[in-house]
C-alpha cells in the first residue's frame, strides 16, 4: 500500500498543480479552452481549471502602464508645425476586450492607443494658434484628450488614466523666425529703455548742475559776507590798536611787510636809500 501511494502521489500532486492557478492583485487573467475564452476578470486568489491542454491561463499586468512614444509633428491653425512630445498613462479595464483587440500584446495596445491619442492631438492643435498652445491651452488640451481618448479606448478594453504633454518645440525653420521676432521685439524695448534712461540722465545732470551753480553762488555770497564782516572787525581792531600805540602799530606792520616781501631769495625791491621802509632796520627805536 505504501509503495502504491509513493507511486501515485507525484502524479496526483502534478495533476492538482496543473488544475489550479492564482491571480494576484496586480494581475488580470483569462481562461482558455482550446483557444476559446471561457473565463475572465478573475478576483485575486486561488482558482481551478482543467489541466493543460484542456485549459490554458494567460495573465496580464493590471497596474497603470506608461506609453512614451517618439515626438510627433502637428500643424496649428496657421499651418505651422509643432513638435509635440507626450505620454499616456493607461491600464486594462476589460481584459477580454483587450485580448481580442490587441492579442494580449502590450506593444500592439500601445500602438493602437497612440493612434487614438495622436489623432486627438492633431485635431486639438489644428484648432489653435501657436501662441494659444504655448501660452495657456496646454492643460485644457490634456484634459480634453483624457476624455476623448478614454472614450475611444474603451473599444480596446483600455482605460486612459492620463495624457500629458511633456514638451512642445518649434521646428528649426519656425523657431529661428520666432526667435528673430522675439529678438527684434526685445531690441525695441531695450532701445526704448535706453532712450528713457538717457533722457532721465540728462534731466538729472541738468538739475545737478543747476543745484551746483546755486550752491556755489550761495557759498560765494556767504563767504563774501563773512570776509566783509571779518575785514570790518579787523579794521576796527587795527584802528583801536593804532589809537592806543601808534608807534608799535607801525613797527608791527613793518615787520609783517618785511616778512611778506622777503619770503623768497629771489625777491627784489627798488627803493630810495633814504626811504622810510628800512627805518626800523637802521634804528629799531626810530620814531
Amino acid at each position: 500500500m505504501t509503495n502504491i501511494l509513493k507511486f501515485l502521489l507525484p502524479p496526483v500532486l502534478l495533476l492538482v498543480w496543473m488544475s489550479v492557478f492564482t491571480v494576484t492583485e496586480r494581475e488580470k487573467a483569462i481562461l482558455f479552452k482550446f483557444g476559446e475564452i471561457i473565463g475572465s476578470d478573475y478576483e485575486p486568489g486561488l482558482h481551478f481549471k482543467l489541466p493543460y491542454p484542456f485549459n490554458e491561463v494567460k495573465k496580464f499586468d493590471d497596474r497603470i502602464l506608461t506609453i512614451d512614444a517618439a515626438p510627433k509633428s502637428f500643424p496649428t491653425i496657421e499651418q505651422k508645425f509643432l513638435i509635440v512630445d507626450s505620454y499616456v498613462k493607461w491600464r486594462i479595464r476589460d481584459v477580454k476586450t483587450y485580448f481580442k483587440a490587441t492579442s494580449g500584446i502590450e506593444a500592439n495596445a500601445g500602438e493602437l492607443l497612440y493612434q487614438v491619442v495622436n489623432s486627438g492631438l492633431r485635431a486639438e492643435f489644428g484648432k489653435r494658434t501657436i501662441q494659444e498652445v504655448i501660452a495657456g491651452d496646454r492643460s485644457e488640451i490634456m484634459k480634453l484628450m483624457v476624455g476623448d481618448a478614454g472614450a475611444k479606448a474603451e473599444t480596446l478594453g483600455i482605460e486612459v488614466v492620463d495624457v500629458r504633454i511633456k514638451k512642445i518645440e518649434l521646428p528649426p525653420e519656425v523657431s529661428n523666425s520666432v526667435y528673430d521676432r522675439m529678438r527684434t521685439g526685445r531690441e525695441l524695448v531695450a532701445r526704448d529703455f535706453r532712450s528713457q534712461g538717457s533722457e532721465a540722465s540728462e534731466r538729472i545732470r541738468a538739475d545737478a548742475d543747476r543745484q551746483s551753480t546755486v550752491t556755489l553762488a550761495d557759498a560765494y555770497r556767504d563767504s563774501e559776507v563773512i570776509r566783509g564782516t571779518g575785514d570790518a572787525v579787523a579794521t576796527s581792531t587795527y584802528a583801536k590798536a593804532f589809537g592806543k600805540n601808534r608807534e608799535f602799530y607801525k613797527f608791527y606792520r613793518s615787520l609783517n611787510a618785511y616778512k611778506g616781501n622777503f619770503s623768497s631769495s629771489s625777491d627784489v625791491i627798488l627803493l630810495e636809500p633814504n626811504s622810510e621802509y628800512f627805518k626800523y632796520f637802521k634804528n629799531p627805536n626810530a620814531k
